[in-house]
């Protein structure tokens, strides 16, 4: 399991993603789920995945041969109009995998499945952000829906929905998504360090801020410490229970 988590804010995207994967509680590694393409002037493209590893690296590999060689499938991602075709391509992708190594043959086979995550912008169209499906479909996040998340994500989701404005900084969204990736990491152990961010300006056709949250990051200790002493001081200052009451 993993988990990712891509929002819409008013000045862009922002994305971050775990590294952790695993086969059992003795087989556990580190894969990167965060992955960029772009052509600075044009486009940039980022996706992150969920679920059966060999199936969304293939994925990824078939996305990045088509983008370098697109000779049997045009457009490519790096050659699409919009942002909508590249989803269609990547839904497409997902489930030919999917397909191609369920044991059922037509049907999506959970035991292979996986999600996406994917956004970006295209010149000429405002940034876009999609969640694709293991079928193949997939929806756009909206003003009511402004981020998605992706893996496991139960834990994270309550700071998401009480913190998020879509006025914040990055700097800020950047804090709310370490709190609730802190949340969930100390809650499930199929989810961990290191992190992979990455921030996009709209309009600027190139990637923004990219980097790695590593084990040893001293201001995500700060905020994961942080984040606990203040729930506990809220809690302290919550009205007192009386069985009298």
């Amino acid at each position: 399991m993993t988990y990712c988590v891509g929002m819409r804010l008013d000045r862009g995207l922002i994305f971050m993603a775990d590294t952790r994967t695993n086969a059992g509680i003795d087989n556990i590694s580190t894969a990167k789920k965060l992955h960029t393409w772009e052509i600075p002037g044009d486009r940039v493209i980022t996706l992150m995945t969920a679920g059966n590893l060999a199936t969304t690296q293939s994925v990824v590999s078939l996305l990045d041969e088509r983008a370098k060689a697109p000779v049997d499938r045009k457009p490519s991602i790096l050659e699409a109009p919009s942002m909508f075709q590249i989803a269609r391509e990547v839904g497409q992708t997902l489930r030919e995998v999917i397909q191609a190594n369920a044991m059922t043959g037509e049907t999506a086979d959970a035991t292979f499945s996986a999600t996406i995550v994917l956004g970006g912008q295209i010149k000429g169209s405002p940034p876009r952000l999609f969640l694709i499906y293991p079928e193949g479909n997939f929806i756009e996040a909206s003003d009511d829906n402004p981020f998605f998340q992706i893996g496991e994500t139960k834990y994270g989701k309550p700071i998401l929905v009480r913190a998020y404005d879509p006025a914040m900084q990055f700097e800020a969204a950047l804090k709310l998504l370490m709190v609730s990736f802190d949340s969930t990491i100390k809650s499930n152990l199929s989810v961990g360090l290191p992190l992979d961010y990455m921030t996009y300006d709209t309009d600027a056709f190139e990637l923004g801020h990219v980097g790695r949250i590593a084990v040893d990051n001293a201001y995500y200790d700060a905020v994961s410490s942080g984040w606990g002493e203040a729930l506990r001081a809220a809690f302290d200052h919550l009205p007192e229970f009386s069985f009298d009451d």
